[in-house]
């Protein structure tokens, strides 16, 4: 079994340096249509990644059903993973925080703007943002894995903290967050010096002699803390699927990968899936519920995976069809309470998010395009 966390490990680092030494060495701003490329591509790789859990769980391989068996316990399977059992369980899991990850694309677009980071710059930063998820909710997902497995018990908090957070998503504004006010930009301020201006895509630089953390940096702590933020309310919604360390930390995986290039395809236009919100409240509502009564009604994964997939589907679908008037990009981002930090220099910073078609590789606006707040 460790061969197979190793070698499903050493893939995705993998796939990660590829893209940070051989696609993306130079800095420039990542286009639609390789966003919505590179999107495709992680969605088949998870498609046949399923594939491979279908045979693996089928044929018992490194006896990988049997080191993991489900239980007996609140919210989970009590009969032995068959191959389409735990593919059911992957896919449910892995489509479950590819739609939470939606609300972290708006945040991730506010965070950019608030601190003005070029488009050019921003590949960068979320590269390395993602690796460190990848490490954090490693870290979480082995402690809650640890709790599961010592206290069945645990399963009920997680169902009970999903019915609060559909309470929470469904009674929540739609003001956007203050970057600033975030634990992480307190605690960079507190411990790092800070330079107000950025060095081409450095996370540190040096100002007259003294080490110094760039803008850049900043943005990254930012992000790292929104992702542990949202891990907490996704986490236990893998955990409500499956209590399979395997199978909770590759479908986390997988709608990480897909995170950064969905953010370049839609950043502009995600608040626009209005109805998607709805859809969330309702998907956590049932997995919520599915979790606190397991001991008292089984449903089957693949009916769940039909749910999930039905309820998010309709969401989706209904805010295609939606007729809006197109959202400024001011009242997209909330840019009317959005302040520049102290001293930014605002010749050099250009407003964030994927740049429009046609727009220089440096970020900064063509006439008509979006341009400096």
């Amino acid at each position: 079994m460790f061969w197979l966390w190793a070698g499903f490990i050493s893939f995705v680092l993998s796939l990660l340096l590829l893209d940070l030494g051989v696609l993306s060495r130079r800095a420039e701003t990542v286009s639609v249509r390789r966003a919505v490329g590179f999107t495709v591509f992680t969605v088949v790789l998870a498609l046949v990644f399923a594939g491979a859990v279908y045979w693996m769980y089928d044929t018992n391989f490194q006896n990988i059903s049997t080191l993991h068996p489900e239980g007996s316990g609140p919210g989970v399977d009590p009969k032995p993973k068959t191959g389409l059992q735990a593919t059911a369980k992957f896919l449910n899991a892995w489509v479950i925080e590819y739609a939470l990850s939606m609300d972290n694309i708006l945040v991730i677009a506010i965070i950019f703007k608030y601190f003005r980071i070029p488009a050019k710059f921003q590949h960068r930063v979320l590269f390395w943002g993602i690796l460190g998820a990848l490490v954090m909710r490693g870290l979480m997902i082995g402690a809650g894995t640890l709790l599961v497995q010592t206290f069945s018990w645990v399963l009920y908090i997680f169902g009970a903290f999903l019915l609060y957070t559909a309470v929470k998503l469904l009674v929540a504004g739609d003001e956007p967050p203050d970057p600033e006010k975030t634990f992480a930009a307190r605690i960079a301020r507190k411990l790092f010096p800070l330079t107000q201006e950025l060095d081409g895509q450095k996370f540190f630089t040096r100002r007259n002699g003294v080490r110094m953390a760039t803008p850049l940096f900043l943005v990254l702590l930012v992000i790292e803390g929104t992702d542990v933020v949202f891990a907490v309310d996704s986490i236990p919604a893998a955990f409500a699927i499956t209590s399979d360390p395997f199978l909770v930390f590759t479908s986390n995986i997988f709608a990480i990968l897909g995170l950064r290039s969905m953010y370049f395809a839609l950043a502009a236009v995600i608040d626009r899936f209005h109805y998607l919100k709805l859809a969330l409240v309702i998907v956590l509502g049932f997995i919520g519920l599915k979790m606190l009564a397991a001991n008292f009604f089984h449903v089957p994964p693949q009916w769940s995976l039909g749910i999930v997939l039905t309820v998010l589907g309709a969401g989706v679908a209904a805010s295609l069809l939606h007729k809006r008037a197109p959202a400024e990009p001011a009242e997209l981002l909330g840019s009317g309470s959005l302040h520049l930090p102290h001293g930014a220099d605002t010749d050099a910073a250009t407003v964030a998010g994927p740049a429009e078609p046609g727009s220089p590789e440096d970020g900064s606006p063509e006439p008509g395009a979006r341009g400096p707040v």
